[in-house]
């Protein structure tokens, strides 16, 4: 034992790496159990961190990867070897497309056995190379708090992103000292002198600006700060595909989703604006329609992003930030500039039309069968201002995009990464870090048995999320690209679904099959009171025509 060392007590390398988690803020651990790391689920049995027991290892990765866009800390997720590594893959890759901070620990065969194709043996560091920010193992057992620390730094640090530990079952058990490695400081760099004067400058010369915010880095207090200082100045703000709310819905500077399937009131945005300054992201391929927008060379773009190297950066490059959005928006909040009536006017233009896109449709039911559109017009008159709202990938997301009211950082939680799969384990997620929100899922039916065997945790747990499947019997968004590349040629979409409502029940939730669109309101009513007096998660099974679109 080294000199530093000595005189502590003892504990297994398994024991150690909880407690420099729980040092480290981490307050829960979303697991599918394994043998090969036997000694971390010992260590998490007394520990200050809440494991939660999930049922399928994509779906413990994308609680891990929602709970790291709601923080600025790590999700943490833990499975085993092999199988349930490769199953944890597609929550490693919405954490790097999605730039989340995430740690997956992976347990190991013994390290004795390695590279002898030993049972369930895999190379995590050929795995996961690619796709994550960095590949640990931990060789050496003295090390595990260090590893652990340069784990959770790694994820945060520079462009946040997922990070992989492997951890040998034998290793794991050997004692070590308890010794807990500190936090390693994350910088966050900020504005020069130069970068100040330079954006001064660009916006007093700008007719039409525009912010484009995005990214999961910021905090409540920052975005809160952006949207004040914007609404001061009139200037307007767009929101990066699947990021809304972080200047919200209902603020005079909000302007609207940028991204796939774009509302047209944005969709010109990018070519008209005379400056575009993006927080927190970049003019990556959604932003620009596949690489194809805001190309030319002579427009004046400024990216404020952490990241120097611009990584998914498409177009133009006028000048780099590189600052993380609250430390960026610290500075901003200096910049006192007169406003400009073209400013006025370019925003105040650019709101309208958003108000007119995200007006409620009718709450009264028509005849026929259930509609979407009344659901959501008789969802959001029910809401609180910090509703919450979860999907995955599909044509029914753009519901939310439209009508959803998002008054907040992280209140729109989803995969910019396309992932299908992701709004049954993030609404779990949230509503475990936010008992009592009103968090809402927005399901298609295609998307909803990709992780719905996550209610199990939700009921588990007592996480209490709304839950709304679209139940157009298809894979809705490739149905469309099929007609438009394949007309009449209908082949590999459709779908033959259960009775989720039956479903839910068996999971011990509430569950409602909606068939009439007469029946919606009292469906809806009747969830929301389960949720608030039953302390339980309600499931709404929406069966709607098909080729009914948001927009």
């Amino acid at each position: 034992m080294s000199e530093k060392g000595q005189g502590l007590t003892k504990k297994s390398a398994g024991h150690v790496i909880v407690d420099t988690l729980a040092a480290h803020g981490v307050e829960r651990a979303y697991v599918v159990p394994g043998e090969s790391y036997l000694d971390v689920l010992d260590g998490l049995h007394n520990s200050p961190i809440e494991t939660v027991v999930c049922r399928h290892e994509g779906g413990a990765t994308y609680m891990a990867e929602a709970e790291g866009k709601m923080h600025q800390r790590p999700g943490v997720a833990m499975v085993t070897r092999g199988p349930g590594a490769a199953n944890a893959h597609v929550g490693l890759h919405t954490a790097w497309q999605d730039s989340t901070p995430l740690v997956l620990f992976v347990g190991l065969i013994p390290f004795e056995h390695r590279e002898k194709e030993a049972f369930q043996e895999f190379d995590p560091k050929a795995w996961f190379g690619t796709g994550a920010k960095r590949v640990m193992i931990l060789d050496h057992a003295d090390r595990a708090s260090e590893v652990v620390a340069e784990a959770m730094f790694a994820a945060m640090s520079g462009r946040p992103g997922p990070v992989v530990v492997g951890l040998p079952e034998d290793i794991i058990r050997n004692e070590i000292s308890a010794e807990i490695h500190p936090e390693i400081p994350v910088a966050t760099g900020g504005m020069t002198v130069t970068d100040w004067k330079a954006l001064n400058s660009a916006l007093q010369e700008a007719d039409k600006p525009l912010f484009i915010f995005g990214g999961n880095d910021w905090s409540h207090e920052g975005a809160a700060d952006f949207t004040r200082w914007l609404e001061e100045h009139d200037l307007p703000a767009a929101a990066e595909w699947r990021c809304e709310g972080t200047v919200p819905f209902n603020s005079p500077s909000y302007v609207g989703p940028i991204g796939y399937g774009r509302p047209k009131p944005t969709y010109d945005l990018l070519e008209e604006t005379d400056l575009l300054i993006f927080v927190g992201t970049v003019p990556g391929d959604v932003i620009t329609d596949g690489f194809n927008v805001r190309q030319n060379w002579d427009k004046k773009n400024f990216l404020v992003t952490i990241d120097p190297s611009l990584r998914g950066r498409s177009g133009p490059v006028s000048h780099q930030i590189v600052a993380k959005p609250d430390v960026f928006v610290r500075d901003l909040l200096l910049m006192d500039l007169p406003v400009k009536e073209s400013w006025k006017e370019w925003t105040s233009r650019m709101r309208g039309e958003q108000e007119k896109f995200a007006e409620l449709p009718p709450a009264q039911p028509s005849e026929g069968q259930a509609k979407m559109a009344t659901m959501m017009a008789n969802l959001v008159e029910s809401l609180p201002e910090d509703a919450m709202v979860t999907f995955g990938a599909g044509e029914h997301t753009n519901w939310a995009h439209r009508y959803f009211p998002t008054n907040g950082y992280a209140s729109m939680l989803s995969a910019r990464n396309g992932s299908m799969g992701y709004s049954i384990p993030s609404a779990v997620a949230a509503s475990l870090n936010y008992p009592g929100r009103r968090v809402v899922s927005i399901a298609g039916d295609g998307e909803f048995l990709m992780n719905g065997q996550e209610l199990a945790t939700a009921a588990q747990y007592g996480a209490t999320p709304l839950v709304i499947i679209m139940d157009n019997q298809q894979y809705g968004t490739i149905r469309t690209h099929q007609e438009r590349q394949y007309p009449e040629r209908v082949s590999g979409t459709q779908l033959l679904n259960p009775d989720f409502a039956l479903m839910a029940q068996s999971f011990g939730g509430f569950g409602v099959r909606v068939e009439d669109d007469a029946d919606v309101p009292a469906a809806l009513a009747s969830a929301l009171r389960a949720i608030d007096e039953n302390k339980q998660f309600a499931l709404i099974h929406l069966v709607v025509e098909q080729g009914v679109k948001a927009y």
